[in-house]
Parts: structure tokens; sequence; C-alpha cells
């Protein structure tokens, strides 16, 4: 029972404490700390709980978002936890790095004077709060459901959310990974000050004593492929893209010039004890960053960990429209970092001995909208300038690339390079039968959240497919 009416009123919109900004910008660690019980109940019951709730509308899980928020608000942790699982395997994870603004928290009836309830904190206290407590979650296991044997391959969060739902539902799941650990850019792209990397250590452990099994370190190549192809009922494809897009600037390839998944990967890989190489250290230098997604943010905010001197984004169009979340931003400029709005890039520059000096920049303004809604942009004539740089980090989006092999097993790929789901009898099943796919190699380069979505999508598609079968 809801204690106050107009606690929305009463209590404002809160987030959990913040680390001291000094620890921040020289520590690997999350930013924020985690609510109590209690402060957790308070936000919780902000919560108007409308007839027609808009949060669970705009999630790409329609997670039961009031649902579990008055649970929470009534102390019922673990039902919260167990409700929340219903939709969502990865709700730590989503409520960490989800653009909540965007999203559950953007379309909140709250917005309108009040303050959005504070949804993304509260999805991660409830199941850090619940397996703390030794709460685990439940088997799904349905009357009539058919086992089977399905191998996946890719374990980022599309890979990890199918083998979720379909061990949990009673199907024998073998994950392979060529990484060391599960998570894929969860835990090798992301850094740890947006996302600690235990909580996919744990959330490993949970998927192990649910029955899943992880072949890692383990590259699948066209034999491998082959006997996965004979050996399971069904296969999962959650491959991610990771292929950079061509920024056709000259002199791209000089030496200092990053590509940011490059950066970012090699600087996991070094704080894990993985990496064979030192990670790319930028500290002393001048960094200017390409780019205006959250991967860009994310390689701003590590060069500031990593001791950069001067840290500089540019982006070509302006805040409002650019593709990252602005609460990422935010936390960069709290750190240090410099955003250059409408800034064009047209070419890397360097001295006569070769060596780096900077990018050759053009000022922008905004014009009609294109194809796809979005402001077009159009260079200011007699704008060009110099922005010095000892490092440049280019960050302007990733494509994912089918393995030739198996483009020739009969798998389609569609224009952008990802794998066509179009031939399918169900939502995430290919033009071949047993082959099912999701996440990052089917859309393009998207959210975290959305990768999850096609992971359960697949997971109930290929139980209807070993059922007919």
């Amino acid at each position: 029972m809801k204690q106050d009416t107009f606690q929305f009123i009463n209590v404002p919109r809160a987030e959990p404490n913040k680390t001291p900004l000094h620890q921040r910008k020289s520590e690997h660690i999350e930013i924020y700390q985690e609510f109590t019980l209690s402060q957790a109940q308070q936000q919780a019951e902000r919560c108007l709980d409308c007839g027609n709730p808009y949060c669970s509308w705009k999630c790409p899980l329609h997670n039961y978002i009031p649902r579990w928020l008055t649970l929470v608000a009534e102390g019922q942790i673990e039902a919260a936890a167990s409700l929340s699982h219903q939709t969502n395997p990865l709700p730590e994870i989503c409520g960490r790095v989800c653009p909540q603004e965007k999203l559950c928290e953007g379309a909140c009836t709250l917005n309108d004077g009040f303050g959005a309830v504070t949804i993304g904190h509260l999805e991660r206290f409830i199941t850090d709060a619940a397996l703390e407590g030794g709460w685990k979650p439940e088997p799904l296991v349905t009357k009539g459901m058919t086992a089977g044997k399905v191998a996946v391959i890719g374990a980022g969060p599309a890979g990890l959310s199918c083998a979720e739902r379909l061990a949990r539902s009673g199907v024998q799941v073998r994950v392979y990974d060529r990484h060391p650990e599960i998570g894929g850019l969860l835990t090798f792209g992301l850094p740890s000050f947006k996302l600690e990397k235990d909580l996919l250590v744990r959330r490993r452990e949970l998927l192990e004593a649910m029955g899943v099994e992880f072949v890692l370190n383990t590259e699948v190549d066209e034999a491998g492929y082959q006997k996965i192809l004979s050996d399971y009922d069904a296969v999962f494809l959650g491959l991610g893209a990771q292929t950079p897009l061509d920024a056709r600037l000259e002199n791209q390839q000089l030496a200092g010039v990053y590509q940011a998944l490059d950066y970012l990967i090699a600087s996991n890989r070094d704080q894990l004890g993985y990496s064979e190489q030192p990670a790319i250290d930028l500290s002393g230098q001048r960094v200017l960053v390409l780019g205006g997604g959250d991967t860009a943010m994310d390689c701003v905010r590590t060069a500031i960990r990593q001791g950069a001197v001067e840290v500089r984004c540019a982006y070509r169009r302006d805040q409002a429209n650019m593709p990252g979340s602005q609460k990422e931003v935010k936390h960069a400029i709290e750190e240090g970092a410099q955003f250059l709005w409408q800034r064009q890039p047209l070419g890397i520059e360097c001295d006569d001995k070769g060596r780096l000096t900077g990018v050759r920049m053009a000022q922008t303004e905004l014009a009609a909208p294109d194809a796809s809604g979005r402001q077009s942009v159009r260079q200011v004539e007699g704008s060009e300038h110099l922005l010095e740089a000892d490092a440049v980090i280019i960050s302007f989006g990733f494509i994912p690339k089918l393995p030739e092999f198996m483009g020739q097993s009969g798998l389609e790929s569609n224009a952008w390079g990802g794998l066509c789901l179009e031939q399918g009898v169900y939502p995430q099943q290919s033009s071949l039968a047993k082959v099912f796919a999701g996440g990052d190699l089917t859309r393009g380069a998207d959210l975290v959240v959305t990768a999850v979505a096609d992971g359960l999508q697949a997971a109930e598609d290929i139980q209807r497919f070993l059922h007919q079968g």
C-alpha cells in the first residue's frame, strides 16, 4: 500500500551519491554509489503507477516498471527481483548502461515539472540487493516445451540473454566466445567506471548454476562452425558489430591515431590482466576524440583517467543532436573534458617528419532535416582551422561483419554487412532454419537493451522451432 500519494511532490527526484570527483578522475570505478533501502523506497514511492505506463512502453523490453517499483516501496526486494527478471535477464547491467533519459525515464509522466522517477538506479538496486541477500533466479520450465541442445556463438548481451532464457526453460545451452570472460564489449569495451567487471563474473556464476556451459578463449572457425551446425539442434549468433566505419580522413593511419574500440579494448584487457601488450597510454598528452556517441564518451573519460593533460571532443552537430547519452556528457564535463560542438574533421595533419600535429577542422551549421529526420550538416565557408593534438581517437561508429565462411554456408548479409533475418519464419530466424541471430549483428551498432530484447525473442523462437521439430 502506498504510504504517500503525493510523494512525488514532497520528495524530489534523487540519484545515489557520486564518488568524489578527485577519486573518479584517477580510478576506474563506478561513479555512483548504491541506494540504501530507505532511499530506494522513497524514490520508488514517487511513482504514480499510471494506468498507461509510458515508461514500460518506451522500454524495448517492456519491463513491469510500476509493478516492481511498488514492490520496492513495500520492501519486497526479492519479489521485485523475480518480477524484473521475467522481462530482463541482465537488469543490473541495463540499470547501469541504458540511456534511461531517452527511454523509460524520458517517458515518465513526472518529467513535466517534478523530475522522472529514478528508474535506472532502482533497477540496478533491486538485483544487487536481492543477490546480496541470497536470492537466485528461478527456473521457467513450461509444460509442453521440448528440450534440446542449442549453441550460442558470442557471449555479449544478446547471446547471454538467449542462453539465460533457454536454460531457465530447460534447454541445454553451450556458449562459445573468443574472449577469456563472458560479456563481449560489456567486459572488454565498456570502461569499469560505467560497469565494474565483477558484475559479469557474478552473472556468469548465476548462468552456470542454471546449467549454461561456457567455452571461452575459442575463436569459432569454419571447421568449428560446421561441427556446431551438425551437433546442435539450433544455433544463435550474437557476434556484435566491431568493424569501425571508415573515417576517410587523410593520414588516418598515422602513429598516434587510434580507433575507439582498439583503444578501449586495450585498456580493459590491460586492467583485467589479459593483455599481451600494455594499454594505449595517453598520459601527459593532448587528446582529441572525434565523434558524439557513447563510445566517444567512454574514450574521453578513459583518457582523463589515464592522466591526459587535455581532453577535447569534437562533434559535427550540436549537443541536442548528439546520439550519445546526455548524462555521459555531463559526467565528462564534470571530470574536465571540453566539448567542441559543430566541428567537422577534414583531415589528420602531420609535420614534415610525418608526426601527428592535429586535425584540420571546419565549423558547421545545421540545415534542414535529412532522410532520418535529423538536421543535416553543412560546412561554413572559410571556417577551416587546426586543432592541435598529440593523440586522436576516431569514434564514428561500427558495423557488423559476418564471417565469410558463414556467408558461404547460405546465410545472407543485409545492406550494412550484418545478418539478414528477412527470410526466416520467426522474427530472429535466418534463411537457414536452425540458425537464429540478434543484437548488433543484425541491427548494426545499437543499445545493450535492444540486444537483450533480441536474445529473448530468439530464445522464444528457438523453443517454438524445437517444439515443432
